[in-house]
């Protein structure tokens, strides 16, 4: 199991290329299951969760090849079981994700109970009462999820009364190739869904309201093949540029999409940060000056996103002022702040709420990760701390940054890996 082991006290500069989005590219290579032709997939990133989606598909007989340009070909008319196991399934919540298009298009699934970051509960019943909606029979049985549908799923109206990012995309995929129009409303409305939809569009799908609360799909006989490149990661996005801010830096992000990242620009800005923006480009200075400490809420996009707390937090821990952070999405999100505190932060827990007073410096210690985004946050404190800091349990990180250590030794950063 690896460490990072990081000096800090230097001020990010310089121009790195953000990655593909995770939280896109495995759905839409979930959503492949649908096609009958194969699929190429481009600017994947190379992370964990990808290979461990592809290994999933893999284990199920679907063809998977990479070729030169690193663009993945998927051939789902190979797969020859229907089960995702649970010794794949535990290690990433995602693998859910293939329990509708599976359905719908073979017209059986059996996919364990899914693990993951331990970040609260996440459950799946949104996900398991809409494909009951549609005409599925679904039983529980020994920690799977066994689902069957007698023909082809057929169209409904489904009101998700919690809006649920993974329910949304799995209802939508099942949907897709359903008998009628499904219609799903409260959706949930993030750039990585839209991402899905128009993937879908590609193959073929007709959905009407694309990026709203509300999502009309009106189910086809077949999907087909195409090559759709992934969006870029907008949370590699904000943690580069608050890992910037924090640290007092410079940076240019190439490759990226301002308008994915709108709630976050604007609290950076309010720290004190100074954006430029251009077609595929971010660029922030902070021009040598201490980031001042921001008040923040989480909620469903297009709000402040859950997966950006924890950077914030620990830019708050070095800020001018006092910052309140609110989680409201997941009840054990904030579980970072012992280990920031044990860096001489001063935060202080109540309840879902942080209240973060802004310290000159932070001091360097050993701390463990806890989940994707906590590790982050930890690695932002590293950089701004005084000494040397150990972050351990680094495999959480790897689920979600490509290269972390490599894009901020390019920014500066006095950063590497180590075996533990």
């Amino acid at each position: 199991m690896d460490k990072l082991i990081i000096t800090g006290g230097r001020a990010l500069s310089g121009e790195i290329r953000i990655s593909g989005s995770k939280n896109s590219g495995l759905p839409i290579l979930a959503a492949t299951l649908l096609a009958d032709e194969p699929v190429h997939i481009c600017n994947l990133p190379h992370l964990n969760d990808i290979t461990t989606m592809l290994t999933l598909l893999r284990c199920m007989g679907v063809g998977v090849t990479i070729d030169e340009r690193m663009c993945v070909e998927v051939d789902a008319s190979l797969i020859n079981d229907f089960t995702a196991p649970y010794e794949l399934v535990k290690t990433m919540r995602a693998s859910i994700l293939v329990l509708g298009p599976m359905l719908s298009r073979f017209g059986v699934a059996n996919v364990s109970f899914p693990g993951g970051c331990a970040i609260g509960s996440r459950p799946v019943d949104i996900h398991l009462r809409g494909l009951e909606a549609m005409g599925a029979e679904i039983e529980v049985d020994g920690g799977y999820i066994r689902a069957r549908s007698n023909g082809r799923l057929k169209g409904a109206h489904i009101f998700m009364d919690t809006v649920t990012v993974g329910g949304t995309e799995n209802l939508l995929m099942a949907a897709a190739l359903a008998q009628g129009t499904t219609i799903l409303e409260n959706a949930a409305r993030e750039p990585e869904v839209v991402d899905l939809a128009n993937f879908l569009v590609a193959m073929g799908a007709q959905i009407e309201g694309i990026g709203s609360d509300t999502l009309t799909i009106h189910g086809v006989e077949r999907l087909t093949g195409c090559t759709y490149p992934v969006m870029p990661d907008r949370i590699e996005t904000g943690t580069f540029l608050t890992a910037a801010a924090a640290a007092r830096g410079r940076v240019l992000l190439k490759d990226t999409d301002q308008h994915m990242l709108e709630a976050v620009l604007l609290k950076l800005e309010e720290a004190g940060a100074f954006i430029n923006t251009g077609k595929d480009w971010i660029e922030l200075d902070m021009k040598g000056n201490r980031p001042k400490a921001v008040n923040l809420k989480t909620a469903p996009y297009p709000a402040f996103p859950t997966d950006m707390q924890s950077q914030f937090t620990a830019m708050n821990a070095v800020a001018e002022g006092t910052g309140t952070v609110i989680e409201t999405i997941f009840e054990n999100r904030l579980i970072q702040i012992h280990e920031l505190n044990r860096m001489g932060a001063s935060i202080k827990l109540e309840g879902n709420t942080a209240i973060v007073t802004g310290v000159e410096r932070l001091k360097g210690a050993p701390v463990m990760a806890s989940d994707l985004r906590a590790s982050a946050s930890l690695v932002i404190a590293g950089l701004v701390a005084d000494g040397e800091t150990v972050v351990d349990r680094i495999y959480h990180i790897d689920r979600g940054y490509e290269c972390i250590e490599e894009k901020l030794q390019l920014l500066g950063a006095n950063i590497r890996r180590v075996p533990s």
